[in-house]
């Protein structure tokens, strides 16, 4: 699932690839893009922004893309296969001499002037990844709604760039409380390391292949509670809990463990 570690590592991977060269080729498959050809151009950059990618090119152009639940962008050598899923789920190919660059299922893609960026990303708050992290900030944005829950706070990415519903359960279980809980209800201590521990987890996992928040590698130990329903707690063997939480628009699997973690629940 696309959070703030994996969206970083896309960028690096995008920009390793098309950083410096000119593209050879150009298709971006979305109906307000078909017209658009951007070979001859070169690619300047690949920056994240939270959740969101900015692929900046010569001739103050942007595409921004985001990933959401299920956008990947994938990287292929000159002649490889492409793998990443069936042709009709393929939104845009950036190709240069050496390297193709392929969108998949991307719910998001346009193109802006590289000066209007920010109305793509101004909303966001500090990217807890990027030269902008300012955790008083991010504290000040998540208390200005003491009564929202605090799984909702965390998934605003208007408060902190960079969670998703991953590290919301995680970083809650860290903590001992329950993604119900309000903002306003955490004590003073669990408030102060709310963004000290959000920015450690997602440090640690910006280089590793497969996320971790327990420390472990084996699979069905890299994560406390997370896709773990009804299996035992790794810290006191509770079976784990699932529900939904959301703001009324959208809701997501939500895991929580009853015993480890204090605050309302469903």
């Amino acid at each position: 699932m696309p959070e703030g570690d994996t969206v970083h590592q896309a960028a690096r991977r995008l920009h390793s690839a098309l950083a410096g060269h000119a593209l050879t080729r150009s298709d971006l498959r979305v109906p307000k893009l078909a017209t658009v050809d951007l070979t001859g151009r070169t690619v300047l950059d690949v920056t994240p922004r939270g959740k969101h990618l900015l692929t900046r090119i010569e001739g103050g152009l942007t595409l921004h893309s985001h990933l959401r639940m299920d956008g990947a962008w994938r990287i292929y050598a000159l002649g490889e296969p492409w793998r990443g899923g069936p042709g009709h789920q393929i939104r845009a190919i950036l190709g240069t001499a050496e390297r193709t660059a392929v969108g998949y299922r991307l719910p998001v893609l346009e193109l802006l002037r590289t000066a209007d960026e920010d109305k793509a990303v101004g909303h966001l708050g500090p990217d807890l990844l990027g030269p902008d992290w300012d955790p008083e900030r991010a504290l000040t944005n998540l208390r200005a709604t003491p009564e929202r829950a605090l799984g909702e706070a965390l998934l605003d990415q208007r408060n902190l760039a960079g969670i998703g519903n991953v590290y919301k359960s995680e970083l809650c279980f860290l903590l001992g409380v329950t993604p119900w809980l309000p903002v306003g209800e955490l004590s003073e201590d669990l408030t102060a390391r709310l963004p000290v521990l959000s920015k450690k987890l997602l440090e640690a996992n910006r280089h590793r292949p497969s996320r971790t928040t327990t420390g472990h590698d084996r699979p069905g130990r890299r994560l406390y509670v997370y896709g773990r329903a009804r299996q035992p707690c790794l810290r006191c063997g509770t079976p784990v809990r699932v529900a939904e939480q959301g703001d009324g628009t959208r809701s997501r699997p939500t895991y929580w463990c009853p015993t480890c973690q204090q605050g309302p629940t469903p």
